[in-house]
């Protein structure tokens, strides 16, 4: 979700808008031979953040809000009887609310890399489960919710470049994240049969190992994320040539920076 952003600045653009003179309003050009040329990518990124909120119908671009996964399985106890958690119809409140900062483009064979920040995520998801928690048969399904604070991102990736009909355009290769997570919040409800037991041991079960299920949460998560957000960022790239936010010296001087 996170990567996604940083991508998308520089990749939204359809094949009705080629024209290298026609920049779409969700997208902020950025001049060769800035000496604050970081800077204005970033600012590249944060100026897209409303769009990616709202959508972008001419290029098919769906909100944000909510960002969908389809499913995450969780394994939290162990033994045979382990507590074994799946979550399906995954909703992500929030994802647009995000600052981007310490961008590093990608030089000499090495990685761009760049910093995300979000506020906060709210998830919400059906939830089925299975096997014993704290003696409890905890077999059955409902509705789970979580609320994540302060969330931090390191993005890394590899692109490669390559020409078409004389304009560039850009690939990404490989694309890896982290994060990490100061405060969040996990509960369920609506348990088969409103099983109040139930829902209390699960939440009293949440409360106290919250961050120990977000690190069974996580490295699925990243997998996930990561392929999802190139996937969509490629999709994208292949109608986005370089030239369009990246404006060359050789083309400034028919149109100046504003």
């Amino acid at each position: 979700m996170l990567t996604f952003f940083l991508l998308t600045a520089t990749a939204v653009l359809s094949d009705a808008a080629l024209d290298i003179n026609t920049v779409p309003p969700y997208v902020k050009q950025c001049y060769e031979g800035d000496p604050k040329l970081i800077e204005c990518f970033e600012s590249a990124v944060h100026h897209l953040r409303p769009y990616l909120a709202t959508g972008i119908p001419e290029i098919e671009l769906p909100s944000v809000e909510p960002f969908l996964m389809d499913e995450l399985s969780l394994s939290l106890t162990t033994g045979p009887n382990g507590y074994k958690v799946s979550l399906k119809e995954i909703d992500i409140f929030g994802a647009s609310n995000f600052t981007l900062s310490k961008l590093k483009l990608s030089e000499n064979g090495k990685p761009f890399e760049a910093r995300i920040n979000i506020p906060l995520l709210r998830i919400n998801s059906r939830y089925t489960s299975s096997g014993v928690l704290i003696i409890l048969p905890a077999s059955g399904n409902g509705t789970f919710n979580a609320q994540l604070e302060d969330i931090n991102a390191v993005v890394k990736g590899m692109v490669s470049v390559h020409k078409k009909e004389n304009l560039t355009f850009l690939h990404v290769d490989s694309l890896n994240l982290d994060l990490t997570v100061r405060n969040l919040h996990m509960s369920v409800k609506n348990i088969y049969k409103n099983n109040r037991i139930l829902t209390e041991a699960i939440n009293l079960f949440l409360r106290e190992n919250g961050q120990e299920v977000f690190k069974v949460m996580k490295p699925q998560l990243r997998k996930k994320l990561s392929t999802l957000f190139m996937s969509i960022t490629n999709k994208l790239l292949t109608h986005l040539p370089v030239e369009v936010f990246y404006v060359p010296v050789a083309r400034q001087a028919k149109k100046p920076p504003q």
